[in-house]
């Protein structure tokens, strides 16, 4: 039996418009309702005041949004919620969950990396965007953060991929909130272009989409993939052939659903443009969408969206370009790997997976080094053969950014009516293995080596044993509703504008998830600690050519202006009433 699943692009705070129109498109399908949402990145839990200065978004352009309702109790989500992170988050929070958790009642947040059931869907999930040269750095961030920390915590992380790479059975879903690299081949890409001009010359030389993510899609090549961020609604076909690891069908042209172009619709003049690095991303701000009738069809087609500016570019590390940071973070990934770890390792994307004509006016050398790279041969327990991509848009008027879907498992399983999210035995497995590699808040730390999945093999099955024999067994494997408030409530006597960060906290629910499976707990700090970090304040920005970093944050350490030690607010009342004294 197929579960009703509902698939947005990028949240971006609009919470209220999103289950509106999921509602709205359920009676237009005579549906009673969806078994789950999902919600592609930049879904922004901004909890109150404080949360809002740890969003990649220019101070002017910051919104509170809907998010602080549903974790202060104001209301509740309508359906079960799912999302991974995106490049527009309020990261300080979703770090507090970086294995998993809710972040209000019936809303949970997929952490980093993940692999999850939904009833009788198996589902992987990614967090981030990618940027090469961060890639193999650890989680070096930790609060208070400073200008660069705020623009760098998002960047995916190798250990958390390898993590990934490690899965040996199928999957039914894979999603991410960039897209996997290359997959704009896989779909018109004659029309893709001359809708977002600015992505064909990226897409020629490698630098549209994620290395990461390709390299999940080749090992785990799920059923369906779900992802947002280029704001705009895009569908494509990947073929795998058994005998290699990465070689696609091209589909131009193709058209599940219609043979016809949507209709060219003009861009929304109340959108603000918040570009705020060079990852081909713009969040919204002006009229949001409130209840409006909205297209969903079943069949994922290759119909684009309505036409959307172009990106802007603008360089995170002025002195040092992205492409030539990505250049380099590829030449140490071809030069560092021995050929044992290339699967590991490789950027994914192959000279197959771009069309003849446009491979053939490429530069000598970039056609050299893709045809050199080594594919990704999955294990002999995942076995499907092809995967249906969809990207949606955001929640504004006149766009693509939802679709409502019935989902069925590869693989036949007797399906619970009750559907609840469960943990994956093989995952908490590999979780196992690397909870002791996982060092965050320190930027000289290494990250261990990849010993490659020769070696981890029998460390994730010995404790795959651990797990069934400790949970499995003991009927632990339901993810347990634990939601609980850590930051203050928002508080609108002080309004959204405040200086200064939110405190740190140890998220009770990762606290909990480290005690079930034994393992070491290094987000949780005591109050002392804490404290400590805060009167210190960020580290240095990176030096910039003038000779200064980018943090205009407060010079002093400590909590923000009307925040005790504990992250209330000081003065009197409860935790739900705060307000400064």
């Amino acid at each position: 039996m197929a579960l009703r699943i509902a698939i947005e692009g990028c949240g971006h705070g609009t919470l209220h418009a999103i289950y509106a129109s999921v509602e709205q498109s359920c009676k237009s399908k005579g549906w009673d309702g969806v078994d789950c949402l999902i919600i592609g990145g930049d879904f922004q839990a901004v909890r109150n005041a404080y949360d809002m200065n740890c969003l990649a978004v220019p101070a002017k352009y910051r919104e509170l949004g809907d998010f602080h309702e549903y974790y202060s109790g104001a209301r509740e989500a309508p359906y079960l919620t799912i999302f991974v992170g995106g490049n527009h988050e309020a990261s300080n929070y979703l770090w507090e969950l970086y294995y998993g958790g809710w972040v209000a009642p019936k809303i949970y947040y997929l952490g980093a990396a993940n692999v999850i059931r939904l009833g009788p869907l198996r589902i992987a999930a990614l967090s981030g965007i990618w940027k090469g040269y961060n890639y193999k750095k650890p989680h070096y961030e930790r609060l208070p953060f400073n200008e660069d920390d705020i623009k760098s915590i998002y960047h995916i992380r190798e250990l958390d991929i390898r993590k990934l790479l490690q899965l040996q059975t199928q999957v039914d879903i894979g999603i991410s909130h960039d897209w996997p690299q290359g997959i704009e081949w896989k779909g018109n890409w004659k029309q893709l272009f001359r809708k977002k001009k600015d992505f064909e010359a990226d897409a020629r030389d490698g630098r549209l989409g994620s290395v990461a993510a390709k390299l999940v899609l080749d090992r785990l090549r799920p059923a369906y993939w779900f992802s947002a961020h280029l704001h705009i609604k895009y569908s494509a076909i990947v073929v795998f052939h058994s005998d290699t690891g990465s070689t696609h069908q091209q589909v131009e042209g193709m058209n599940l659903a219609s043979d016809k172009e949507s209709l060219t619709v003009p861009a929304n003049s109340d959108e603000i443009d918040l570009h705020v690095d060079n990852d081909h991303h713009d969040a919204a701000a002006g009229n949001r969408l409130q209840k409006q009738p909205l297209r969903n069809d079943d069949e994922i087609d290759l119909d684009m969206g309505e036409e959307e500016e172009a990106p802007a570019h603008a360089s995170e590390e002025p002195e040092v370009s992205d492409r030539e940071k990505d250049a380099r973070q590829a030449a140490v990934l071809d030069s560092d790997q021995n050929s044992a770890k290339n699967a590991s390792h490789s950027s994914g994307m192959m000279a197959s997976d771009i069309p003849a004509d446009i491979r053939a006016q490429l530069p000598a050398a970039f056609s050299s080094r893709m045809d050199n790279q080594k594919s990704i041969e999955p294990p002999a327990e995942i076995r499907n053969s092809t995967t249906r991509f969809l990207a949606l848009d955001k929640c504004l008027p006149r766009r693509d950014f939802l679709q409502l879907m019935e989902i069925a498992p590869l693989h036949e399983e007797k399906l619970e009516r009750s559907v609840g999210l469960e943990y994956d035995k093989e995952w908490l497995g590999i979780v196992r293995v690397f909870a002791d590699k996982l060092i965050v808040g320190d930027p000289s730390a290494s990250v261990a080596p990849d010993e490659g999945q020769e070696f981890y093999r029998p460390l994730i099955a010995k404790e795959e044993a651990w797990v069934e024999e400790n949970l499995v067994q003991t009927g632990k494997m339901s993810v347990p509703h634990n939601f609980e408030r850590t930051a203050p409530i928002f508080d609108p006597a002080q309004g959204t504008r405040v200086k200064g960060q939110p405190r740190e906290f140890s998220n009770p629910q990762t606290k909990a998830f480290c005690e079930l499976l034994q393992i070491a707990n290094p987000f949780h700090a005591t109050d002392e600690e804490i404290l400590a970090r805060a009167e210190a304040g960020p580290r240095p920005n990176t030096a910039r050519p003038d000779g200064g970093g980018r943090w205009r944050g407060s010079s002093r350490g400590g909590f923000g202006r009307g925040q005790d030690r504990r992250g209330g607010m000081r003065g009197r009342g409860s935790a739900r009433g705060q307000r400064r004294g």
